[in-house]
């Protein structure tokens, strides 16, 4: 049979990634499906599918991450704030419809997993990840092993409020981290900007339709020097730092990865993040300095991470 490999699935809000992957981290195989965000039946379909035309004799067990309040020891989603999932078995259906081992954790703990084992947390114990895309996830390290907490819910910090009254958010709140210092954040501020005369070249990315600007177009704004875009990106940058310095004061890190797609505009987000943690963060000139550094796996890590685990956690040590 060979050495086990293991499949690993990123279930996104647009897509799900799914993988195989070697013991060493490398993909052998990959495969890309839409998620059909509004169907959690579809959605556990396209999983299916996609794991089925990866799986070889190799293949020894599953890992899948997914957005949302995971409880691992049941393998149920219990809630998702920006797609479909609803107190669904995930694991149990997929193991059915598979017949492998399989495990479910959230989608920042698994890229956090990925990004330690492989990427740019490789020589750090302790490390913090935040994924920042449409909203903000996270996932930690601690002593080299993952922090879960007592349910599978630890690091749900896009959800921390950090501005009471402010943007609604899909979890029900208003005022969520993620509301002010991601993808929502850009798209919002952006659609702002595009109706105001210094927004022309946001305007012009988006085909003269100022409610049709997104992040993208500011990214790309922001890269061609727009001054207007560039400030976009500074503003929500100095929200991530702020909101980064609150989570290094709690949980003293060696390191803080940043990665999703929103992180893909680089310094124009970073360097405001981190001008503003050394702004924010408790006593800088007393503690150890800390770095914020891209991830280096990009949108690769949680489908790697998830598949690492699953070999870790499942087939290692026999798991269910």
């Amino acid at each position: 049979m060979g050495e086990a490999e293991a499949i690993g699935i990123d279930v996104g809000g647009t897509k799900i990634n799914a993988f195989r992957v070697a013991r060493d981290g490398s993909i052998l195989d990959r495969s890309t499906a839409p998620t059909p965000a509004e169907d959690q039946e579809a959605t556990l379909a396209a999983m299916i599918g996609l794991a089925d035309g990866l799986r070889t004799e190799r293949v020894a067990a599953v890992g899948i991450g997914a957005a949302g309040l995971v409880e691992v020891a049941s393998g149920v989603l219990r809630f998702a704030p920006n797609n479909a999932w609803r107190e669904f078995p995930i694991v149990a259906r997929v193991r059915e419809a598979i017949g492998l081992p399989c495990q479910v954790d959230n989608d920042a703990t698994v890229a956090a997993w990925g990004e330690y084992r492989f990427g740019a947390g490789r020589g750090y114990r302790h490390l913090l990840l935040v994924t920042v895309g449409t909203g903000i996830g996270g996932g930690i390290v601690a002593d080299g092993r993952l922090f879960r907490g007592a349910h599978g819910f630890a690091a749900e910090i896009g959800h921390i409020i950090v501005e009471p009254g402010g943007p609604e958010c899909g979890c029900g709140n208003r005022g969520c981290w993620e509301q002010v210092a991601a993808g929502r954040a850009i798209d919002r501020l952006g659609r702002a900007a595009a109706r105001s005369p210094e927004g022309a070249a946001l305007r012009d990315l988006a085909g003269g339709d100022a409610g049709a600007v997104n992040g993208r177009h500011v990214t790309e704004a922001a890269m061609h020097g727009d001054p207007t875009a560039i400030g976009i990106l500074a503003e929500v940058g100095r929200r991530l730092g702020e909101g980064i310095a609150g989570l290094v004061n709690v949980l003293d890190p060696e390191a803080v990865i940043v990665g999703g797609g929103a992180a893909l505009a680089g310094d124009l987000l970073l360097e405001p993040a981190r001008a503003a943690y050394r702004d924010a963060v408790q006593a800088p000139e007393h503690r150890p300095q800390v770095p914020i550094l891209p991830a280096a796996l990009g949108n690769d890590a949680g489908a790697v991470g998830a598949a690492a685990l699953a070999l870790e956690e499942l087939v290692d040590t026999e798991g269910p």
